[in-house]
């Protein structure tokens, strides 16, 4: 007798649409009346035909197909031309296999092949009402992840079409809030401080700063703090006049060289105190001196600061001004790194490869479950020597030469962080399935990860 269903388990199969495709006539009844009662609209048909037919005029959800439709029949040929005809018009629809002990073999061929699951006849209700309903919310899943994905290319692309964006590549939400933000504070005659880890893409922000902001037309100056020697800093960015050192001669430093315009100082975590006062200085008057002058001298220029470092501690240590740090933090961009950010992967490696070699399915699974230390410097220096090295058009996971053991942890799973795992698990509305395949994993293996993690799937 079929249990009399809960609310619960109404609702997950209601607005669904299931077809069965079976020549036994109590087969298809039996079926009508279990799907029916937990909420689907259900379909029928008796042979591979009437089942092609009904799946050109309506909208189906889920398949149930039997693999022979004539008595003398026992092969499950037909049920495999079946399979195949379905998945080649409608290769989006799930197909659960109704088989006999004897067509096992070939059930599990065709679940390879893309077929959803199998269901060995005399069928276990419960089991089967399960799979419909984790396909169901999986189809579901993938509905809502395309059409916020359909969303967000097209915010990027009304975003894009108001803003110069440099060229900038990414897929993930995190970064268009940030490339949103950027475009949104660069117009404000305010300092901006971009943090995050090296090679992350902090210098990107700051390009599109200055391309949308009111000194656009103006100059637009970097420099790299962490490539200067310390005694050599201060002259960089605040000039010097003739004799001011041994064998220094009257040169402009770099604030009055951008006046009018951005001036971007990365790794600002490494000037010294010396240079923190006299930079506090510059952006709460405008002022300056070149070393060995008193003549005062003004600049006007837009400031904006990135660094990896970690200024709050460093404030803590006494290593970096706390007036200077507030002076710079009236609007801070926080840019994540690559492994919190997945989505970016696989266009950025796409970009690096310039419409050249393309990557093999093997080698973006191996790039997904890297876990990018480096970040997107390390991605495109991986793939510049990949397309170096490739000896075939599509480049190989060998090629990438990640190393194994960063890619794979102990018990062979790939070594993903829990910030990606719940991020992945909220952008796939909680189904494990549709988050493993994002992260390059098995569904058993981000199970195992998550339990190792404590992360229960929502």
């Amino acid at each position: 007798m079929t249990p009399v269903p809960s609310k619960s388990a109404r609702s997950s199969l209601a607005d669904s649409v299931i077809l069965i495709i079976d020549d036994n006539d109590a087969v298809r009844t039996a079926l009508e009346i279990l799907m029916s009662l937990h909420g689907a609209r259900v379909l029928s048909a008796a042979s591979p035909v009437d089942g092609l037919a009904l799946l050109e005029k309506e909208p189906v959800d889920v398949v149930i197909q039997d693999m022979n439709f004539r008595r003398e029949a026992t092969s499950g040929e037909e049920g495999v031309q079946l399979f195949h005809e379905i998945r080649r018009r409608h290769d989006d629809v799930p197909i659960i296999l109704l088989t006999a002990w004897t067509h096992l073999e070939t059930a599990i061929e065709l679940v390879k092949a893309g077929a959803a699951d199998y269901i060995a006849k005399p069928w276990d209700d419960a089991r089967l009402l399960t799979t419909v309903r984790n396909l169901l919310d999986l189809r579901r899943a993938r509905e809502e992840s395309t059409r916020m994905h359909a969303q967000r290319r097209q915010a990027r692309r009304a975003l894009a079409e108001r803003f110069d964006l440099r060229g900038a590549i990414y897929e993930s939400e995190a970064m268009h809030t940030l490339v949103a933000m950027a475009t949104q504070v660069a117009h404000a005659d305010v300092p901006v401080l971009i943090t995050g880890p090296n090679g992350a893409g902090k210098e990107v922000l700051a390009d599109i700063i200055h391309a949308n902001s009111s000194v656009r037309s103006g100059p637009y100056l970097k420099v790299n703090l962490g490539a200067l020697p310390q005694e050599l800093i201060e002259a960089e960015l605040f000039g010097t006049e003739a004799g001011a050192f041994t064998g220094a001669k009257a040169r402009i430093g770099r604030f009055e060289a951008a006046n009018g315009g951005t001036l971007f100082l990365d790794e600002l975590g490494n000037l010294a105190p010396a240079g923190q006062a006299k930079l506090l200085r510059v952006l709460q008057t405008g002022e300056l001196e070149r070393l060995g002058s008193n003549v005062t001298r003004r600049t006007q220029v837009r400031m904006i600061a990135a660094t990896n470092t970690d200024l709050r501690a460093a404030i803590r240590e006494g290593r970096f001004r706390e007036d200077l740090y507030y002076r710079l933090n009236v609007i801070e961009l926080e840019l994540p790194p690559l492994c919190r950010r997945r989505e970016d992967v696989l266009p950025l490696a796409r970009h690096f490869l310039g419409g050249g070699p393309e990557l093999s399915p093997e080698a973006e699974r191996a790039l997904m479950r890297h876990s990018w230390p480096g970040n997107v410097r390390e991605l495109q220096n991986v793939i510049r020597r990949a397309c170096l090295l490739s000896a075939t058009p599509a480049i190989s996971a060998e090629s990438l030469g990640l190393p194994a053991a960063e890619q794979m942890e102990a018990a062979g799973e790939p070594a993903v962080d829990r910030a990606a795992i719940e991020q992945a698990l909220q952008r796939a509305a909680g189904v494990v399935a549709h988050a493993a395949r994002e992260l390059g994993l098995s569904r058993q293996a981000l199970y195992r990860r998550m339990e190792k993690l404590g992360i229960k799937p929502d």
